[in-house]
């Protein structure tokens, strides 16, 4: 038996996305959700920056949790500090977060594709190198929204989003372009899958919106499915966040996806 945790991690509450799937494919597992809030957006961060305190936070969180697997449930994080965290925490397993670039170029029509993202990812040469490897025959835009992560947390806690801030956000994703318009859009940060409905509504023109969320949960199936079987659930499921202080409505919002916030 190996009752050690699978530890999410993310900026915000956007990894709940990846969770909400997990819970599916991996129900008989411990989980700790760990929120770095007191760092949110992470798009807004030097890459430097962001590294240092992305290892310095995981020497703590790999020894106060001991996770069996840490899925890095953000796109910004993983793009930048996957390859780090690896090589620093070698014995430790990582699952990652990227674009979902290859399945967009093989699925899109009409050739015109975007990926939506944090202005971190998008500069990214990880996400450049992504392209250049599976899309080189797609016209692939980038559009990094500055915004859309804060209105998707607004939207979980609050249960309300202004509706023509989200249409503002993604209309660079619509091309139009000799007769052919932009089929697929990437949603790549884990917090817009909470917001799809509501582009679905806003978009000039009906696309194809792509979620990882169901491919990441897959991939922590595939690597849990090598460990010990998991025993008897000894103790709730945990949300960690790292300002020590979420505001009621974030608490509530964990509750209901199953973890017991830790406060203070």
């Amino acid at each position: 038996m190996d009752n050690r945790p699978i530890l999410f991690f993310d900026s915000g509450i956007g990894g709940l996305s990846v969770v909400k799937e997990a819970r599916i494919l991996l129900p008989g597992r411990p989980y700790v959700y760990v929120a770095d809030d007191a760092a949110f957006p992470y798009g807004a961060w030097e890459e430097e920056a962001l590294l240092e305190r992305m290892v310095g936070l995981f020497a703590e969180l790999l020894a106060t949790y001991r996770p069996v697997m840490s899925v890095i449930a953000c796109n910004t994080a993983s793009t930048l500090a996957i390859h780090r965290l690896r090589e620093t925490f070698p014995q430790e397993t990582f699952v990652g977060t990227v674009p979902a670039i290859k399945p967009a170029a093989e699925r899109t029509r009409s050739g015109l594709v975007s990926v939506l993202a944090t202005p971190g990812t998008v500069k990214r040469q990880y996400t450049r190198d992504l392209i250049r490897d599976y899309a080189a025959r797609c016209h692939v835009r980038l559009v990094g929204s500055e915004n859309l992560a804060a209105l998707a947390e607004q939207y979980m806690r609050e249960g309300f989003v202004d509706e023509a801030a989200v249409e503002a956000e993604i209309a660079p994703c619509f091309v139009e372009q000799d007769g052919r318009r932009t089929d697929i859009v990437v949603l790549a940060c884990t917090h817009y899958p909470f917001l799809v409905n509501r582009m679905r509504k806003t978009a000039p023109w009906p696309v194809d919106w792509i979620d990882t969320s169901e491919a990441i949960a897959r991939r922590a199936q595939t690597l849990a499915s090598s460990l010990p079987p998991a025993g008897p659930m000894e103790s709730e499921d945990i949300a960690h966040f790292t300002s020590g202080k979420p505001p009621e409505a974030l608490r509530r919002l964990l509750l209901g996806f199953g973890f017991r916030p830790e406060v203070g």
